[in-house]
């Protein structure tokens, strides 16, 4: 399932033309995202089987989205955290794997600071709208 998930990532990227913006201009929350929406939709209740939905991500309690089955990795990180604040996104989507040990998210996270701040930004926005 995982080597599924981590094609289907990949394929997601190719199809997203890597979200790229314009050469000089700064990417926005919304091209970022195209980089996750294979696994994960941003209207709220819509899960897929390779991820939580990410409405009300910012703010929302760890591994608690009703009708997703969370990997023992997450449940472990929501002992330790109670909730997704926008500092521990960032590290988070830097480095996913650091910050929750055995996590199934096959992505290898966002290195770019300013990209990472963008996206929670928008994310933040976008999700509290509705």
């Amino acid at each position: 399932m995982k080597a599924l998930t981590i094609a289907a990532i990949a394929i997601a990227w190719l199809a997203a033309g890597l979200a790229q913006a314009a050469p000089g201009s700064a990417p926005t929350g919304e091209q970022i995202y195209r980089r996750c929406y294979a696994c994960h939709a941003i209207e709220p209740g819509n899960n897929s089987p390779a991820g939580p939905t990410l409405a009300g991500i910012v703010g929302r309690p760890i591994a608690a989205e009703p009708g997703f089955n969370y990997s023992p990795a997450l449940r472990r990180l929501a002992t330790r955290h109670r909730r997704w604040t926008p500092d521990l996104l960032d590290r988070f989507l830097a480095d996913p794997e650091a910050v929750a040990r055995g996590t199934e998210m096959g992505f290898i996270g966002l290195r770019d600071p300013d990209e990472r701040r963008t996206l929670i930004d928008w994310l933040g926005r976008r999700t509290a709208a509705r």
